[in-house]
């Protein structure tokens, strides 16, 4: 049957959706990066080149694993999600740290974030356990042992980085969900969800410190980002200023081509560039959430929607973020803001999702 499967084509929807976002994500990436790479480096290509490289890496990382039984990785899930445990806690010991936060493990010449890789382990981990566990997935009792199973690693991220632990957790909970068929449950987790990450914003006075700028950025001298973001959304109008003509991008948004790479989107294309880019991601969500729906067995379903929840939960809270909707939390925008270790794992997903689109039932 595996032999079979393996020449059936893969979405090649969801594959045009990458490849598109992938390509308009470095056009942008270059456009909102050559002042700060000129400026830092003296090479306005510095950041678009390294993100190029990256890009490279991770599609030929999506290949490979899309051309992979996904039954295979999944059967290796344990030993991965162990693998992310002891990378994660590495990291306190021997990471990096960069703009006040240790988040990256140095090998050799490369440095990337162990909270990426956590990311794509929880989803096979906890897909994992579904399929594996006997108990019925109707209950409390069971929705709440998978729930804990992936607090070892929300702890470990969360101590350095809140917004990675608040995904993850999400995570977790869009896999119940899928798995899941009743609703009321989600109230009783949703709270528990809720109370967790309220325990970790007590445990750091920063932390608190966000929600209060937040809510009165003028108020404090951290809250000049998020102006400067508001600004720059609101002065790119219908159509924007154009491509490349950004103001705010000349070191009046700090590190742009990070987590504020969306308001240099509003300036430059307008609201028109920022409808068509928040299409594009809804295309994408929308194409996973069919290989989900069609998925041939459970753990290729519950595989395909818990990257879906992934998607969908880092770009609304990255552009909640970047319009003030909610406190910063330092979350990327997929495939577009700068970032390595972001784009290599989240390719290996896209290729995890296509691997499961072999096989659904509408190939």
């Amino acid at each position: 049957m595996t032999g079979k499967n393996s020449k059936q084509k893969i979405d090649e929807v969801l594959l045009v959706l990458v490849l598109l976002l992938l390509l308009g994500g470095l056009v942008i990436l270059y456009s909102t990066s050559a002042y700060n790479g000129r400026v830092k480096f003296h090479d306005p290509a510095y950041y678009f080149k390294k993100q190029l490289f990256s890009s490279l890496l991770g599609l030929l990382l999506m290949y490979l694993i899309s051309e992979t039984d996904y039954h295979k990785l999944f059967e290796m899930a344990p030993a991965l999600y162990l693998a992310s445990l002891g990378l994660s806690t590495a990291v306190l010991f021997f990471g990096s740290e960069y703009n006040g936060s240790k988040r990256w493990l140095n090998i050799g010449p490369l440095s990337f974030q162990p909270s990426e890789f956590a990311k794509v382990a929880v989803i096979l981990f906890l897909s994992w356990v579904v399929e594996k566990t006997r108990r019925k997935t109707t209950s409390l009792f069971f929705m709440m042992s998978v729930f804990v199973s992936a607090l070892p690693i929300v702890a470990l991220v969360g101590s350095n980085n809140l917004s990675t632990a608040i995904i993850i957790l999400g995570i977790a909970v869009f896999v119940i969900f899928i798995s899941n068929p009743r609703y009321l449950p989600f109230l009783g987790i949703g709270t528990a969800g809720i109370g967790f990450i309220g325990i970790f914003l007590s445990l750091e006075s920063y932390r608190l410190e966000r929600i209060a700028i937040w809510k009165n950025p003028e108020a404090y001298e951290k809250g000049f980002q998020t102006i400067q973001g508001l600004y720059a959304i609101g002065s790119g109008g219908i159509f924007g200023r154009g491509l490349g003509s950004s103001m705010q991008k000349l070191g009046f948004v700090p590190e742009a081509q990070n987590d504020m790479i969306f308001s240099i989107i509003c300036e430059e294309l307008g609201l028109v560039g920022a409808c068509f880019c928040i299409l594009m991601f809804g295309l994408l969500i929308w194409r996973l959430m069919v290989i989900a729906v069609h998925a041939k067995d459970l753990c290729g379903a519950l595989i395909a929607g818990g990257i879906m929840g992934h998607i969908a939960l880092q770009v609304i809270l990255n552009i909640a973020v970047v319009t003030n909707t909610i406190p910063n939390t330092g979350i990327t925008l997929p495939f577009i803001s700068y970032g390595g270790t972001s784009v290599v794992f989240l390719l290996g997903e896209m290729g995890l999702a296509l691997s499961v689109s072999r096989q659904d039932t509408f190939s």
